[in-house]
């Protein structure tokens, strides 16, 4: 006897709809068989189907099965094709219709005794059955909040494969499980960290919130204690809130990698990664046998801080170069090739020489003159030339420490950066830009146009520092974001000034 079910295995972060084929027959093979480019974890849920069965109290068919999984040129990976399996033998036994499968899909991953346990990458398998037109996906309970916030499906948790089986004979009725985003966003959607927290740094904050208006890459230098990383991790929260759309690109990276909290449905607040300067380049591009995302990935919509920035190796930092231009990372394998999304904040941080103490008052820099070219020399030109904006962060004076005065709060700061959002949304209209950080050359020409005080100024920086091309875009659109932080139409030879200050670390490349 025959059944066909369905179910999604995911590629990279995108689910591609299975059809999962049971044939139990007196004759054919030895074993149980699974094919259809399985991986391990595929392979194996034979063994746990069978005891899922049997400890569910069904009857095992007593002869010989194959299961055919397509397309079959496709790689399997993960335990979330055991509930379709299972219930496909059922099917086979008696137990069960083969018409009861047409419209649903059907994941989740069987203990031995058959309870349902939750899988990875929920939240793009139901948008891929959603997107191929079926009526409802069937998922683990842990799954179901994620599931659901996907319209246009009904999405049905199970505990076990009993339930499962009694839903499907319609001997048990659920409810399809239903989530309100807007509740979720309002309770959830809150940091534990705030800038007011934050002592001093008065112009490292003031670059920091053009960073944040207009999605423009920062570098912060200064010696170990000054605060370097208590900033970057505040920076989230003044970035506008994420919207729907944001979230659900963010969680379905999360969700693929099983790094979304079980029982959550979204991601409310953008992703803050700190990797190691030990990662390696797939750790942060993203990589492996079966493609999945890196930290790169991981910031999407968010902030990648990479602390000690000069102690990456070299050959790790280059491969952000062109995730910085394009916003994607592309991961090439000889079957072929998978894009994840990777628009995120780069906020890097270094000392400014080996010993960190390299024109601070604080203590005296033992290094050499050859030493502090080696260590700057660790990051490459072109890669400090992408960066936007260049700031020193001072230590910290302890009269400043010990100020009790109230600092600026994230939510005033996030304001004002809100306001210049809206300011770049309205002049960029229905193109697909988001901040000014992301325009173009043609877009920089049309909407940084300069009067001709900044012209000789631009002029003049360009000559005396020997800056890029590249170098030239990155000043204007940071001065078109400081001229939208202040309500002004045009740049002005103030703003001008302000954005060649962050080019510090320009030199000749």
């Amino acid at each position: 006897m025959l059944a066909r079910l369905y179910s999604v295995t995911l590629e990279g972060i995108e689910g591609i709809i299975c059809e999962v084929e049971v044939d139990v027959s007196r004759s054919g093979f030895e074993k149980p068989m699974i094919v259809g480019l399985p991986d391990a974890a595929v392979k194996e849920s034979s063994e746990r189907v069978h005891s899922a069965i049997v400890n569910s109290g069904y009857q095992y068919p007593d002869t010989q099965s194959l299961v055919n999984l397509a397309p079959a040129d496709i790689k399997k990976a993960g335990p979330a094709f055991d509930l379709p399996i299972a219930l496909g033998m059922l099917c086979c036994a008696g137990a069960l219709e083969s018409e009861m499968f047409k419209e649903h899909v059907i994941i989740g991953e069987l203990a031995l005794d058959g309870r349902v346990r939750p899988v990875n990458g929920v939240l793009s398998m139901a948008m891929s059955a959603a997107k191929h037109g079926f009526k409802s996906i069937i998922v683990p309970e842990e799954n179901a909040y994620e599931a659901a916030v996907v319209r246009d499906i009904e999405v049905y948790a199970v505990g076990s494969l009993a339930q499962a089986a009694a839903f499907l004979k319609g001997d048990l009725p659920l409810e399809p499980t239903n989530v309100n985003v807007e509740d979720i966003f309002g309770r959830r959607s809150k940091y534990a960290v705030d800038f007011s927290d934050v002592k001093g740094q008065e112009t490292v904050k003031r670059a920091l919130t053009i960073a944040a208006a207009g999605g423009h890459n920062v570098m912060m230098i200064g010696p170990p204690g000054a605060g370097k990383t208590m900033l970057a991790q505040r920076i989230a929260t003044i970035l506008p809130p994420l919207n729907l759309s944001e979230s659900l690109e963010t969680t379905r990276i999360y969700s693929s990698v099983g790094l979304l909290e079980r029982g959550s449905a979204l991601m409310p607040t953008r992703p803050v990664r700190t990797p190691h300067h030990t990662a390696s380049g797939p750790a942060l591009i993203g990589g492996g046998t079966n493609p999945r995302p890196g930290e790169l990935s991981l910031s999407h919509h968010g902030i990648l801080f990479l602390d000690e920035f000069a102690e990456f190796p070299r050959n790790v930092l280059e491969m952000i170069r062109q995730p910085l231009e394009d916003g994607t990372v592309t991961v090439a394998r000889a079957k072929g090739t998978i894009t994840f999304p990777a628009q995120f904040m780069l906020i890097a941080a270094m000392n400014p020489c080996p010993c960190g103490y390299f024109g601070t008052n604080t203590r005296q820099c033992k290094c050499t003159p050859n030493q502090i070219d080696r260590y700057m020399s660790k990051v490459s030109g072109p890669l400090l030339d992408r960066i936007d904006i260049h700031t020193d962060v001072p230590a910290v004076e302890f009269r400043k420490l010990r100020d009790t005065s109230a600092q600026e709060s994230s939510k005033s700061i996030r304001d004002r950066v809100v306001n210049a959002r809206h300011r770049q949304a309205a002049r960029f209209g229905d193109s697909n830009l988001t901040t000014n950080a992301t325009m173009s050359h043609k877009q920089v020409e049309k909407f940084c146009r300069l009067d001709d005080n900044s012209e000789h100024l631009l002029k003049q920086a360009m000559l005396e520092f020997d800056l890029s091309a590249r170098a030239h875009d990155k000043i204007c659109r940071v001065a078109r974001t400081i001229a939208d932080l202040q309500d002004h139409e045009n740049i002005q030879p103030e703003h001008l000034a302000e954005a060649i200050s962050y080019r510090k670390l320009d030199r000749n490349l």
